[in-house]
């Protein structure tokens, strides 16, 4: 009978030890996942601050490159008006030399 009362101890204290290793090995995956949540959400908290950034970073590209078209748009209007105006000026120089020429043309009688 004692040994069978020794053995119901020790069974006893072996389900008691397994019991508390139950719970240790419980509360070190609730551990893990608790710090594979926080690591998670500040993962995902630093991507949308990349992202905002980024983003922020592409609109002010993007403002300077839509500033920098808009000055070559006016520069490239100056510089056609004055070629406009150089050519129409080189145009009335020499008109009255062509017109003279388009006239001997004309009025000149070949045999």
């Amino acid at each position: 009978m004692e040994s069978n009362r020794g053995s119901q101890n020790g069974i006893q204290l072996l389900l008691g030890a397994e019991q508390e290793a139950q719970h240790i090995v419980n509360a070190a995956r609730s551990g893990k996942q608790a710090r594979l949540k926080q690591a998670k959400e500040e993962a995902e908290k630093e991507i949308a601050e990349f992202r905002a950034y980024m983003e922020a970073e592409f609109q002010r590209k993007v403002e300077q490159t839509s500033g920098d078209s808009g000055a070559n748009v006016k520069r490239l209007e100056q510089e056609t008006f004055a070629k406009i105006q150089h050519l129409k000026t080189e145009a009335e120089s020499i008109s009255h030399d062509v017109v003279q020429m388009l006239l001997r043309q004309v009025t000149t009688v070949k045999n």
